[in-house]
């Protein structure tokens, strides 16, 4: 008996919805809201393509960051090594020889 009522319940509420169709139909002005509610659609699923292709374009960005970044830890060791290099190669005598004699 649940059964027969849930499934008069369901017709019920689908002829109701039908009957909302056909009266806003009917009324004026709703081939301009009909109109208005495509355009948004088309617009959204636009929006939609652009947002796919948004995300292609940021995995592109990170990968090319990522090889900045060991573009930029290459260059600063092998620069800090060359400076290494130049400081302890380069020493400055202070004008004299002191060696000690024993």
């Amino acid at each position: 008996m649940a059964g027969t009522r849930r499934t008069d319940l369901l017709g019920r509420l689908a002829d109701m919805s039908e009957e909302a169709i056909q009266r806003l139909s009917d009324a004026p002005g709703a081939d301009r809201v009909l109109g208005a509610l495509n355009a948004l659609r088309d617009r959204t699923d636009e929006l939609q393509k652009r947002v796919r292709g948004l995300e292609s374009l940021e995995q592109r960005l990170a990968a090319v960051e990522r090889k900045v970044d060991r573009l930029a830890k290459s260059g600063a060791s092998s620069s800090a090594t060359t400076r290494k290099s130049t400081k302890t190669t380069s020493t400055k005598s202070s004008g004299g020889s002191t060696a000690k004699k024993s």
